[in-house]
C-alpha cells in the first residue's frame, strides 16, 4: 500500500489554512489537501414553489433542520412579496440555525425555539407546539424520517421543497494524483460514483464521515478505507489520523463495514410508538377519572 501523501476532499477550502479541521494532520505528515465540492446547493425558483401550492401565510410556524433553508425560505419570501409576520413562530433543529436567523429577523425567544440536534429533542418541541399549524422547510434530497413522523403524529403541518443538491462538475478531477477521497454524505458518493467511479480498479482509498455515507459507498460496490465518527476517532481528521499512523508502520487496517439498519429510522419509529403509548394512557386515565365522577 503506498504511503498517503495528495487527499481529495468533497468541500469547499477553508478561508484560512490554519482554521481547517485537517491543519494539524497536514503539518504532521506532509500532506497536500485539493478542496473540490462535489455537490453544490440549487435554489428552487418563484415559479416551482408556486408549483407547490405551498401558502406560506397559512402557517403559524416554521420548521428549520438547516441553515440552507433558512436562506431559501427568506429569498422566496422576497421574490413572491409575502412578508412574513411578526407572529411566525420558528422551531430550529439547533441554537446554531437559531442564532443563524438574526440575519433575517429580531431575535425573540419567544418566537424561537431550538433543539439540540437530534431528532428526538426536535419532536418534543414540535409536540411542545402541536397546536400551531407548521411549514416544514426542505431541500432534496431529504431524510425522511421528520416528514414521515409527523403524519404519524397528526401534526398539522406542509412540506415546501426550497432547495436542491445537485452534482458538480467533477471532469477536471484526476484521480491518479490522489491516495485518499474524503467524502460526508451520500450526495457526494452518489455524485463521485456516477462521474469518477468508472476509472477502473485503481481507485483512491476511500474516507467518509456518518453511517449512511459509508452504507452508500458500500452500497455502490466500493470500500470504505476509515470513516468516523467513532469512539477512538470522533472527527474525520482524527480518523485519517489514526489510518495513516497505522499504515506508515505497515500493520494492516480492516476495511470499514456498516450494519444494514438505518438508525435514524429506528428511532424514529421507537420515538412515534413510544409517544402514541403515552397518548393512549392519557386518555384512559382521563375517561377513568371522568367515570368516577359521574
Amino acid at each position: 500500500m503506498s504511503k498517503i501523501k495528495n487527499l481529495l476532499v468533497s468541500q469547499p477550502a477553508p478561508g484560512i489554512a490554519e482554521k481547517s479541521p485537517f491543519f494539524d494532520i497536514v503539518q504532521k505528515f506532509d500532506l497536500n489537501i485539493k478542496y473540490t465540492p462535489f455537490i453544490h446547493i440549487e435554489g428552487v425558483g418563484a415559479k416551482e414553489f408556486r408549483a407547490q401550492r405551498v401558502e406560506i401565510l397559512e402557517h403559524t410556524a416554521i420548521i428549520f433542520t438547516n441553515r440552507i433553508t433558512v436562506d431559501h425560505f427568506f429569498r422566496i419570501c422576497e421574490e413572491t412579496r409575502i412578508e412574513v409576520p411578526e407572529t411566525m413562530k420558528y422551531i430550529c433543529q439547533t441554537e446554531a440555525i437559531a442564532l443563524y436567523l438574526q440575519k433575517y429577523i429580531v431575535y425573540r425567544k419567544r418566537k424561537i425555539s431550538f433543539a439540540d440536534g437530534s431528532f428526538t429533542s426536535l419532536m418534543e418541541l414540535i409536540l411542545k407546539h402541536k397546536d400551531e399549524k407548521f411549514l416544514l422547510t426542505l431541500s432534496e434530497p431529504h431524510k425522511p424520517e421528520i416528514p414521515t413522523s409527523l403524519e404519524k403524529l397528526k401534526v398539522k403541518f406542509s412540506r415546501a421543497i426550497l432547495a436542491r443538491t445537485v452534482s458538480s462538475d467533477l471532469s477536471e478531477v484526476k484521480l491518479g494524483d490522489f491516495q485518499m477521497v474524503v467524502m460526508y454524505s451520500p450526495a457526494e458518493v452518489k455524485s463521485f460514483v456516477e462521474q469518477l467511479g468508472d476509472e477502473g480498479r485503481d481507485l483512491p482509498m476511500i474516507a467518509t464521515f456518518g453511517h449512511g455515507t459509508a452504507r452508500k459507498v458500500l452500497d455502490s460496490g466500493l470500500v470504505v478505507s476509515t470513516m468516523a465518527p467513532t469512539p477512538e476517532a470522533p472527527s474525520m481528521a482524527r480518523a485519517i489520523e489514526i489510518f495513516i499512523t497505522e499504515t506508515n508502520a505497515g500493520r494492516t487496517v480492516a476495511p470499514v463495514s456498516v450494519d444494514k439498519d438505518d438508525r435514524q429510522a429506528r428511532l424514529a419509529e421507537e420515538f412515534v410508538k413510544a409517544h402514541q403509548v403515552k397518548v393512549i394512557r392519557k386518555n384512559k386515565a382521563k375517561k377513568k377519572a371522568a367515570a368516577a365522577k359521574k
